[in-house]
């Protein structure tokens, strides 16, 4: 036999050797899959029971608990690792890293510590002391602002499973719904900035988009008359979005077409957005005289709560959802996201392959426009149900850091969306509470946005090893010059 033939032999019983060990691994997976999904049906049949019986409701939150531990167990046993952690690693610790730094500004700005610090070596503990309650009570206010009190929750919601009184629930549950609601317009206008990203565009302009999107859908929310909600409402969402895709078109245009950078013109056409809509309000759209305000719109233009009073929760979580799921679909499964994929990373390349540029632009800025004016949409027929001279709150200049965040990526800009809903929502609570400066909230945003776009500190500070392969947060390949 030949030193060929023996090497040959060798390398097919090899081959033959992993198909085998690669079988028995699958079919030890399947065991696996099949025994924790069997335990995890059995879990909901459990909570099911404690719900329609109205017994055992001390099981509930444990089993509850027990829920989302056997869902982590399955989302890794259909990955067959961890490997799925691995990119929330860095983010974790961002957030972690940004509430020690805070921890620290919140104790050296506290009133009780800045008082007793002269005697700190003398007395530390007393130093010590406040610093742990200032930060205790600010993170405590911030956490019941944004998720709620633990233990009204399980009041509540033994109150509901007993007695059928929801009152308490909801009252324990609003700030966890004011969460939610808060990150609805993160979510899109967050989708609105990554999507450009994607596309090597810098779309800076969505808090315009934000605006002119709510105004317009406010303006057919109540103007238009006679119309059933099913119409109406549909009406006024599809004309905010449209208006928003198409005040986005024309940067986009003009960087088509003349070169001119998006993000000046972005800019420039936020401030038009504001002033413009700044002198709409004070003369031909404003309902009383001095208030700054457009008349409320009708019912049926509102967009449906899902709960009563005083849950604010309401359907625009619809439409960010299928907005994200769209958002991914079209970059990633469609002929035309593929192209605005490949415009973004690398033009020329694009170009040779016979992709139109200028069409990828244009379209890139009228979807992200409409995903900014959807944000606007949502804000102003779920919530506010009016538009007025404080409707700019900063969403469309916070998504820019939310794309980066969450690494232009749909399912990270939700994520992130959900950080900071909950951050400003809990934020409120923490300045009313704990007497901590709204600033602080933000300082604690800018800090994990700096560890997010720069991994390199984080993996510095906590000793991790890089990526063989790791994208950047963002697509931005152009310059100011391109």
């Amino acid at each position: 036999m030949s030193k060929n033939d023996t090497s040959v032999e060798q390398t097919l019983s090899e081959a033959a050797a992993h198909v085998e060990r690669l079988g028995f691994l699958r079919a030890h997976q399947r065991l696996l899959l099949w025994m924790w999904g069997g335990l995890l049906v059995l879990v909901i049949l459990a909570l099911a029971g404690i719900v329609i019986s109205k017994k055992e409701i001390d099981l509930f939150l444990p089993l509850l608990g027990l829920l989302v531990l056997m869902a982590f167990a399955l989302v890794t046993i259909v990955n067959a690792s961890f490997a799925w952690l691995r990119g929330t690693v860095v983010p974790i610790l961002a957030v972690v890293t940004a509430l020690i730094i805070s921890s620290i500004i919140i104790a050296a700005t506290d009133p009780l510590v800045l008082q007793s610090a002269g005697n700190f070596f003398e007395d530390p503990t007393t130093v010590l002391r406040h610093a742990w309650d200032a930060i205790s009570l600010a993170y405590r206010a911030l956490f019941e602002g944004a998720v709620g009190s633990p233990a009204k929750i399980t009041a509540g919601l033994e109150g509901w499973i007993v007695d059928g009184d929801s009152k308490a629930l909801l009252s324990a549950v609003r700030p966890l719904s004011e969460s939610v609601t808060k990150s609805i317009p993160y979510i899109l206008t967050g989708l609105a900035v990554a999507l450009g990203f994607r596309a090597g565009l810098f779309n800076i302009g969505a808090e315009g988009q934000y605006v002119i999107g709510g105004l317009c859908a406010v303006i057919v929310g109540y103007q238009v008359t006679g119309l059933p909600a099913y119409i109406h409402l549909p009406l006024a969402v599809i004309i905010g979005a449209l208006a928003g895709g198409l005040w986005a078109a024309i940067p986009g245009l003009l960087k088509a077409w003349t070169g001119a950078h998006e993000v000046i013109n972005t800019i420039m056409m936020n401030w038009i957005a504001f002033r413009l809509t700044e002198y709409l309000l004070r003369e031909p759209l404003e309902k009383v005289q001095g208030t700054h305000r457009t008349p409320d719109i009708l019912p049926t233009a509102e967009l449906p709560r899902f709960f009563p009073h005083p849950i604010r929760l309401h359907a625009g979580l619809i439409i960010a959802v299928a907005a994200a799921i769209f958002v991914y679909w079209f970059l990633w499964k469609t002929t035309w996201g593929f192209e605005m994929r490949t415009v973004g990373a690398n033009p020329d390349a694009a170009r040779y392959g016979g992709i139109s540029i200028r069409r990828n632009i244009v379209l890139a800025m009228f979807i992200s426009g409409i995903l900014a004016g959807l944000a606007g949409v949502s804000e102003s027929l779920g919530v506010t149900h009016n538009m007025t001279l404080g409707f700019q709150a900063g969403y469309g200049f916070d998504s820019i850091a939310l794309a980066l965040l969450g690494g232009s990526h749909p399912l990270g800009v939700v994520l992130a969306s959900l950080l900071f809903g909950v951050l400003r929502a809990g934020g409120t609570r923490m300045m009313s509470v704990a007497a901590i400066p709204l600033e602080i909230t933000s300082i604690l945003q800018a800090m994990v946005i700096i560890f997010i776009a720069a991994p390199a500190i984080i993996r510095g500070i906590y000793r991790l090893r890089a990526a063989k392969e790791e994208l950047g947060p963002a697509m931005i390949t152009r310059g100011w010059g391109s």
